[in-house]
């Protein structure tokens, strides 16, 4: 009597089980533990960080220097031209240098900064933690010039999941601003100020949505301005954004494209706008504390551009 041979694919466990499954388990949102939104006045910081680099046209030095943890000095050395307003089409430049000597005093509760520049203005900022939750900030400009000194008071709360400010300034100005988180990744806010010297007054909304990815804001406001943003990030290294702004009293519409490459040694920023204004900023880190800049920019329409070197030299 013969044996009976095996089969030949025999069932293992791997075929006789059914295969697993991957269960999507969705995560419950803690309406009651919402995080905490961007304050009202950065709800578009990431598209003005890669759109609105600070460029400038001629030569550009700063220098910082730390005594201690806590206090430095800043010396900053500027050459080049600025823009006259004039009634043609033409860009009429003037030839300018100033120099600017700054003195910094960091702690974790305290801020002072402050500037003073051979044409006469003094720049001052203070900000000082109150509470755990409540800001001061403090912002002044005085100059030579009658009618052009500004100071400004800001006191910002901060709750679990929302912000709060409110505003007081030189001409009367009283401005307040709340934003609230409504969603784990949706922010609603809004704002309303007052301009007693020229008796004005605005109403705004803003709208955010952020994700590990992507920031879309969107605002509106009485005085007109109709704003739009979007920053996609792409990679690591790679982010692009884009921005669209209508102005229905002056009947102005602008949108800009723009990029950030963060490579291993510099920061490449460039943006395109539907003015023809095509620019690039540039940051190069030479050394440990130095920095090397370009900067540039082409408008097409005026015929007019603008480039700049320079380099920082200190943290």
């Amino acid at each position: 009597m013969g044996s009976i041979a095996p089969p030949q694919h025999p069932l293992g466990p791997g075929v006789v089980l059914p295969p697993k499954t991957e269960e999507k388990v969705e995560k419950k949102v803690d309406w009651r533990n919402l995080p905490c939104p961007v304050p009202f006045e950065e709800i578009q910081r990431e598209a003005l960080m890669s759109l609105k680099p600070e460029l400038f046209e001629g030569l550009r030095f700063d220098f910082t220097k730390g005594l201690n943890q806590k206090f430095s000095l800043s010396h900053s050395v500027f050459m080049g031209s600025m823009e006259v307003p004039s009634q043609s089409s033409d860009t009429i430049k003037v030839p300018t240098a100033h120099y600017e000597f700054g003195a910094n005093f960091l702690d974790p509760k305290l801020m002072l900064v402050g500037r003073v520049m051979t044409d006469g203005r003094l720049n001052a900022r203070v900000k000082c933690d109150l509470t755990d939750n409540l800001t001061m900030k403090v912002n002044a400009q005085l100059t030579n010039e009658p009618h052009y000194s500004q100071g400004m008071f800001n006191f910002d709360y901060k709750g679990s999941d929302f912000r709060t400010q409110f505003q007081i300034g030189n001409n009367a100005f009283y401005g307040a601003n709340y934003i609230q988180s409504v969603a784990p990744n949706l922010s609603l806010g809004s704002e309303v100020f007052w301009l007693g010297h020229q008796r004005k007054s605005g109403l705004g909304f803003a709208a955010r949505y952020g994700t590990d990815k992507m920031v879309a804001t969107g605002q509106v406001a009485t005085t007109g301005v109709l704003a739009f943003s979007y920053v996609q990030k792409v990679s690591e290294k790679v982010s692009l954004a884009s921005d669209f702004m209508y102005n229905h009293m002056t009947r102005d519409v602008t949108s800009s494209f723009g990029y950030d490459y963060m490579l291993r040694q510099c920061r490449l920023r460039g943006k395109i706008d539907s003015n023809g204004v095509v620019s690039s900023f540039l940051e190069e880190r030479l050394n440990m504390g130095v920095n090397f800049i370009l900067s540039a920019e082409i408008d097409h329409g005026k015929k007019d551009y603008k480039f700049g070197f320079g380099m920082t030299v200190g943290e």
